[in-house]
C-alpha cells in the first residue's frame, strides 16, 4: 500500500469514528434522560388550576388551554411514618407569604373575674322585735319604713296590764327576801328589760306604760306597730336591718365560677367612688345554679362602717381566682376549630406540617390551654393556616385523621399529592374583576407570559380574606399569585368602573 492510499484510509477512519460519535452521542443522552422518567410511576395528571380534579392518562385540560401535569409517586416523602398525615412546604415560600410559628410553652392562667353586682342588705344582721305580752299601743315614735335609728332609740310606748300587776306585787313584796326573788324572775320572764327592772327598783314606783326601744343600729325594713292598737304575745313591732356591714351579690358564669373559693377576695369599684375600690371577701357560693342564665350567684361581705353602702347599689367586683398549676398554653388563633374537634398545624422545622388533634382547656388573654394532644417545645402554626389548606388541601389531611373518616380517605387522597412544585415564582398580571368573596376572585384576564397562559377568565384563591376588602366587580386589577393552586398574594386597583 503506498502512501496515498494511507492516508486516504485514514481520512476515512476519522470520519466514520466522528459520524458514528455524532450519532451515539444523542442516542447516549436520550438513554441517560429516558432512564429517570421510565423508573418513575406518574400516579396520575392534574390541571395545575385545578389539582383537586385527577386524570388517569395524559393530554389536554377540560378546563384550560394546557397540557396535564402529571404527578410522580416519587413525589411523595414517604420516609417516615407521618408522610400519610404531613404536608412538605417549601421553606421560601413559607417565607414570602408571612407564615408565623409559636412554641407550646408551660404557663399558669390566674384568670380574674370581672362581673357586675348589686349591694343587699346583710341577712345575718336582722334584729326583730316583738309583743312579749298582751297590750295596747300608748304611743308610737315619728318613724316609718326606710329611716335609720340608733340602737336604745325609742319605738313606741305600750300598756301592759299584766307587767302593772307584777311591778305592783313586787313593790309589796320586796322587803320579803324570800317572795322578792321570785317576783323579780317573773317580771323578766313577762318581757321586761334588765333596765326597766332596775329603774323600777329605783324609783319605787310602777311604770304604767313601757318603752320598747331599738335593739340595735339599722335601717327600719318593717314597722308594723300603730297607735291604739291591741298586741297579743308574738305580735311583730318592727324589723331592724343592720348597716355595720352589706353583702355584694353577683352572677358567675357556669365555667368560671368552678374556680372560686370561699374566702377569696374580693375588689368592688362603685361609681360614686371611681377610685376607691372596696375591699371584702366571699362568703357564700350559693350551691343552686340559674337554670335560665346559667350562672351560680356568689356573695361577699363588705364592711359599712360609715355607712356609705346602700342596698341596691351597683358595683363591678374583681374575683380573683386561686392560682393554678403550670398548663401548657398555646396562642389562641394557632387553634383550628372544626365544630367537633380541635386541631392545631405542627412544624418539625424542616418545612414539614402535621396536624394533630388536640384537646383544650380555658382561655385567657389570647392563650389557650391544651390538656393532650401536644408536647411543650413544639412548633405550631399561629398564622398561614390559610396558605397549608389552599396549597396542600389540609382538610383532606385533617379528616383521614379521624379513624371514622377511613371510609371516605380515597375521596381525598389527592391532598397527599397537592404539595408545592420545588420553585415558586411571584407571577403577575392584569384582568377585570367579575366575582369576588372572602375566599376567591374571579378575574378575566390578559395572557400570562412568564406562564405561556393564553388570556382567559378563571377563578383564582386568595391567600388572605383581607385581600377581598376595597376589591368590587367591574374593577381592573393588578395581582400576584404563585403557580401552584394560583393562589393570589396581592391585588390593587388600577381603575374603577363596573358595580359600585
Amino acid at each position: 500500500m503506498n502512501r496515498n492510499n494511507t492516508i486516504t484510509l485514514a481520512i476515512a477512519a476519522l470520519f466514520i469514528g466522528s459520524a458514528a460519535g455524532w450519532w451515539l452521542k444523542p442516542m447516549q443522552a436520550h438513554s441517560n434522560l429516558s432512564a429517570p422518567v421510565e423508573a418513575r410511576k406518574a400516579l396520575y395528571w392534574y390541571d395545575p388550576m385545578k389539582p383537586e380534579q385527577h386524570f388517569d392518562q395524559p393530554g389536554k385540560s377540560p378546563f384550560m388551554d394546557m397540557e396535564l401535569v402529571p404527578r410522580y409517586a416519587d413525589a411523595a416523602d414517604s420516609s417516615s411514618s407521618t408522610a400519610n398525615a404531613s404536608i412538605k412546604i417549601d421553606p421560601s415560600l413559607t417565607q414570602n407569604t408571612g407564615l408565623k410559628l409559636a412554641t407550646a410553652r408551660l404557663g399558669t392562667i390566674n384568670q380574674g373575674i370581672e362581673v357586675p353586682s348589686s349591694v343587699v342588705f346583710n341577712d345575718r344582721d336582722v334584729a326583730i322585735v316583738q309583743a312579749r305580752s298582751n297590750g295596747i299601743v300608748e304611743r308610737v315614735y315619728p318613724l316609718a319604713n326606710g329611716d335609720v335609728i340608733q340602737a336604745g332609740a325609742p319605738i313606741a310606748e305600750l300598756r301592759v296590764p299584766e307587767w302593772l300587776a307584777a311591778q305592783n306585787e313586787y313593790l309589796a313584796l320586796r322587803h320579803d327576801a324570800e317572795l322578792a326573788g321570785p317576783m323579780l324572775s317573773r317580771l323578766q320572764q313577762l318581757g321586761m328589760s334588765t333596765a326597766q327592772i332596775a329603774r323600777l327598783k329605783q324609783s319605787g314606783q310602777p311604770q304604767a306604760t313601757i318603752t320598747i326601744t331599738a335593739p340595735r343600729s339599722g335601717m327600719i325594713a318593717e314597722l308594723s306597730v300603730r297607735q291604739g292598737m291591741v298586741l297579743s304575745v308574738g305580735a311583730p313591732l318592727v324589723r331592724i336591718n343592720g348597716l355595720a356591714s352589706m353583702w355584694i351579690e353577683a352572677e358567675v358564669p357556669e365555667a368560671q365560677a368552678a374556680t372560686l373559693q370561699i374566702g377569696a377576695p374580693v375588689h368592688a369599684l362603685f361609681a360614686a367612688w371611681p377610685n376607691a375600690p372596696i375591699s371584702g371577701k366571699v362568703t357564700a357560693l350559693v350551691p343552686e345554679l340559674n337554670k335560665e342564665t346559667r350562672s351560680l350567684r356568689v356573695r361577699a361581705e363588705i364592711a359599712n362602717p360609715q355607712g356609705l353602702l346602700r342596698p341596691g347599689m351597683f358595683a363591678r367586683i374583681s374575683l380573683a381566682s386561686p392560682d393554678s398549676a403550670a398548663v401548657l398554653l398555646v396562642p389562641s388563633e394557632s387553634i383550628i376549630a372544626t365544630g367537633k374537634r380541635s386541631v392545631v398545624v405542627v412544624s418539625d422545622g424542616q418545612g414539614r406540617f402535621t396536624p394533630s388533634d388536640v384537646k383544650t382547656g380555658r382561655e385567657h388573654q389570647g392563650q389557650t390551654e391544651i390538656i393532650s394532644g401536644l408536647k411543650e417545645g413544639e412548633q405550631i402554626v399561629v398564622s398561614g393556616q390559610f396558605m397549608i389548606d389552599s396549597e396542600a388541601s389540609l382538610r383532606g389531611v385533617l379528616a383521614r385523621m379521624n379513624p371514622a373518616a377511613a371510609a371516605s380517605a380515597a375521596a381525598s387522597t389527592h391532598a397527599l399529592h397537592s404539595t408545592l412544585t420545588p420553585t415558586q415564582e411571584m407571577h403577575q398580571g392584569q384582568g377585570i374583576v367579575k366575582a369576588i368573596d372572602s375566599k376567591q376572585v374571579t378575574l378575566e384576564h390578559g395572557a400570562i407570559a412568564s406562564l405561556n397562559w393564553p388570556a382567559m377568565t378563571m377563578p383564582f384563591p386568595l391567600a388572605n380574606p383581607n385581600l377581598a376588602k376595597g376589591i368590587r366587580v367591574g374593577q381592573q386589577v393588578n395581582f400576584s399569585f404563585i403557580e401552584q393552586g394560583s393562589v393570589v398574594q396581592s391585588i390593587s386597583v388600577l381603575a374603577t368602573g363596573g358595580q359600585s
